[in-house]
């Protein structure tokens, strides 16, 4: 639960990265859009009624769910927030390098817009620090009141 919790407030710090990197012109659209899009039926490639909603909800499910495995994968223990920061880039590699290009819902990040893939980097760095950091508040708040 606590790696839930954690993964909840890493989804939002990441989405504001996201929304950052969209207003400032480098990612025209939201890659969980997009993913949304070519998962719903019709044509993969073509806007779809409540796909930004879908979207969002989509992004936040997944950092949850990957938050809640990081809390499993963490045992309780502190975790140095690098080791959050390089979970989040595996997520990001084996995502982007991985089965979004494998569904053709958009470009491998070696061959996409390297300007989406710095903001979508970022943000996956910034997910994994607040996810770390978060865990760690958790688990040490929880341990206080545990007999040593």
């Amino acid at each position: 639960m606590k790696g839930a919790a954690g993964g909840a407030l890493a989804t939002a710090a990441m989405s504001g990265v996201m929304v950052a990197g969209r207003r400032l012109g480098l990612m025209p659209d939201q890659p969980p859009k997009r993913i949304v899009r070519a998962l719903l039926p019709g044509h993969r490639h073509r806007p779809k009624p409540g796909e930004g909603v879908a979207g969002a909800l989509a992004h936040a499910g997944f950092g949850i769910t990957l938050g809640a495995l990081y809390g499993a994968l963490a045992r309780g223990r502190r975790v140095p927030a690098a080791a959050g920061a390089g979970y989040a880039l595996t997520i990001w590699a084996s995502s982007y390098q991985g089965w979004i290009p494998g569904l053709g819902i958009l470009p491998p990040a070696s061959r996409d817009r390297q300007d989406r893939q710095a903001v979508m980097v970022a943000g996956h760095v910034v997910y994994g620090t607040v996810l770390a950091l978060a865990v760690n508040r958790l688990n040490a708040a929880g341990s206080q009141g545990e007999p040593r």
